[in-house]
């Protein structure tokens, strides 16, 4: 009952934030974290191209990339899987080249650029990594990679539940955007580490 109510949530999470960016289209250029940016910077043609493909791009990679953890899908219906994948690799590749350019401008300066490049830099790697090993049928180092993959995608959710916590707690927008920059990421995949630690360990046990 908890695991189901943990996917439950995950899937949730994943759909509502993988479906924010589009709120971007109705409102106006102050909304949300562009109301931390500078005037000459909203009008900079180069950081808007990358910051909207960074967020719709970034996206639909989280809108269907929970989606490649449905064993069912995995199993029985295999050139879906495989389609869906491709389309979350390209997916990331936008969003992640588009999410290290607009990394260099974030609010917070140094501390938070750096964050964010390395959060975008992560992401590329593990996506590529998890295309190379299915290219080369390395299976469970495939999935090893996709795990990590999507707990760096993740990260546009846990930004927006550690942030808010962090105004509170702390009371100033930089520097908890400093550290939410950081803390957006490194857990997940820490997260994802254990539970591929997991995995590994069942499948030891069942081949015993």
């Amino acid at each position: 009952m908890v695991k189901k109510i943990t996917q439950v949530i995950f899937v949730l999470l994943s759909t509502v934030i993988g479906l924010y960016p589009f709120i971007y289209l109705f409102v106006n250029r102050k909304f949300g974290l562009l109301n931390s940016k500078s005037s000459d910077l909203l009008v900079d043609t180069i950081w808007n191209i990358a910051f909207y493909s960074h967020i719709f791009f970034g996206g639909v990679a989280l809108l269907i990339g929970w989606i490649q953890f449905n064993k069912k899908i995995r199993v029985s219906r295999s050139e879906l899987h495989k389609r869906i994948g491709k389309i979350y690799m390209i997916m990331v590749f936008i969003s992640g080249i588009s999410g290290i350019h607009i990394g260099f401008f974030a609010t917070g300066g140094v501390i938070a650029s750096l964050g964010f490049i390395c959060l975008g830099i992560l992401w590329i790697y593990t996506t590529y990594k998890a295309y190379w090993y299915a290219k080369t049928t390395r299976i469970p180092q495939h999935q090893t990679m996709m795990y990590y993959s999507y707990a760096a995608c993740f990260s546009a959710v846990t930004l927006r539940v550690w942030l808010p916590i962090l105004i509170m707690l702390i009371g100033d927008f930089i520097i908890a955007y400093q550290i939410v920059a950081w803390l957006c990421w490194i857990p997940n995949l820490i997260f994802a580490y254990y539970l591929t630690g997991r995995i590994k360990s069942r499948l030891v046990v069942s081949s015993i």
